[in-house]
């Protein structure tokens, strides 16, 4: 892969004749509106011919003649691409890069709420060959534990199953005012209610064609965490070979009472459910600080503590197709596409910064009197991502909402991932 990072001074003209690519290749894999105009900072994705870098992490008895084998590469190759290591002091726990022609493979849900059935159809068929499942948020439950359809699912169930990616009925505990802490811990509680949940999920499921159900119960109160997990348990039952998909709020250590992980256990969550997905999005969140949305030390650390009690290949890390363009004075938030969080520093003339700790660009602005902090996702803070993936040999990533465009992520994806389609 080739990333490029523009330099004060720099245009497009001179990057497409540095790299011999065609401007319009450009704009398209970056999603830029115009030719004539970029910012210092910006990062291009430029395709090139080289192969793919697979990111490995070496175990006891590792060899590089081994290695080369299993990748399906030379010895010479993997050295070149790692200067100053020795092929006969390889150090357990050392990161290698290793070119190879085989793809990073992985299982990629993309999330979707129902709105314009025309535009909601053009961002699927748009990014198809991208995702395994496609998870519908278009239900929610009653106070007495009976779910319903919020919004109109049939089309994009129908669609899914027509590019072969697996539709999953998504079901949260959202209201008007947002998540419910208060009616998850009302249903999980209670036995009756839970059952009545599980057994409307189940026909709901059935009957609308899904090939399986998202979980998303955000804020549970804590002392619902062996409830939540009896839930968990009765619906896997009842679904039988349909898909359990299971969100978590993301922690680097178990403590069962905080409010906001304490009932997610995730060893109990990981043997019941067929995939966890740990939401490792949202450090920066709405109404606080000015932060990156994911810094890569932070996404490492979940992880870390996330495969000592979930096997990776169950295990999805989330990446946002967001950013957050934020009031340093009052941190009032305002979200957008990573598309648009770019082009916004395009349009404004803000130079784009990376934090190298973080592994995440940001940038700053002024609207009028007021100073603003954009953080956001780019291609290399996505590379460090996939990157960790890779190292950790998780099952694969989720992305909140398709909808929200990120050309260099699609097509990084095409370029180096094999999808896995089930």
């Amino acid at each position: 892969m080739t990333v490029h990072v523009v330099q004060t001074g720099e245009d497009l003209w001179a990057i497409s004749n540095k790299y011999n690519v065609p401007i319009e290749s450009i704009l398209n894999l970056n999603g830029l509106v115009s030719a004539s105009v970029v910012v210092p900072g910006l990062a291009l994705y430029l395709p090139d011919n080289l192969p793919h870098i697979r990111f490995y992490r070496i175990k006891a008895g590792d060899q590089i003649g081994n290695l080369a084998f299993q990748f399906h590469t030379d010895p010479a190759s993997i050295l070149a691409a790692n200067p100053g290591i020795h092929p006969n002091q390889l150090r357990i726990g050392q990161i290698i890069h290793i070119p190879s022609p085989l793809k990073l493979q992985m299982a990629a849900l993309g999330f979707i709420v129902p709105s314009s059935e025309s535009a909601n159809l053009t961002a699927l068929n748009s990014v198809a060959g991208q995702l395994s499942y496609l998870a519908i948020v278009a239900y929610s439950f009653t106070d007495e534990g009976f779910a319903y359809r919020e919004l109109e699912d049939a089309a994009l169930v129908a669609r899914s199953k027509q590019l072969n990616i697996k539709p999953l009925l998504m079901i949260r505990n959202f209201t008007s005012a947002g998540f419910s802490p208060d009616l998850a811990g009302r249903i999980l509680e209670n036995q009756q209610f839970r059952r009545n949940l599980v057994a409307s999920i189940l026909n709901l499921a059935r009957q609308r064609g899904y090939g399986g159900v998202s979980i998303d119960f955000e804020f549970i109160p804590p002392e619902r965490r062996r409830d939540f997990i009896s839930f968990l348990t009765e619906l896997k039952r009842g679904l039988g070979d349909l898909v359990l998909h299971v969100n978590v709020h993301a922690k680097t250590e178990d403590i069962p009472t905080n409010r906001i992980i304490g009932a997610y256990d995730y060893a109990a969550i990981g043997r019941v459910a067929d995939m966890v997905a740990v939401m490792t999005i949202d450090y920066g969140y709405p109404g606080g600080p000015p932060d990156p949305i994911a810094p890569i030390t932070w996404l490492e650390q979940v992880i870390q503590y996330s495969i000592t009690q979930i096997p990776p290949r169950k295990l999805q890390m989330a990446i946002a197709l967001y950013g957050y363009d934020k009031a340093v004075r009052t941190n009032a938030t305002k979200a957008m596409s990573v598309l648009a969080a770019q082009n916004r520093a395009i349009s404004t003339g803000s130079p784009i910064q990376i934090d190298l700790f973080a592994k995440s660009p940001w940038y700053r602005y002024w609207r009028g009197v007021e100073e603003r902090i954009v953080w956001f996702e780019d291609i290399r803070s996505l590379i460090e991502k996939y990157r960790l993936l890779d190292i950790y040999q998780l099952a694969g990533t989720t992305f909140w909402q398709i909808t929200l465009p990120f050309p260099q992520n699609w097509a990084y994806i095409r370029d180096h991932i094999a999808i896995i389609k089930t």
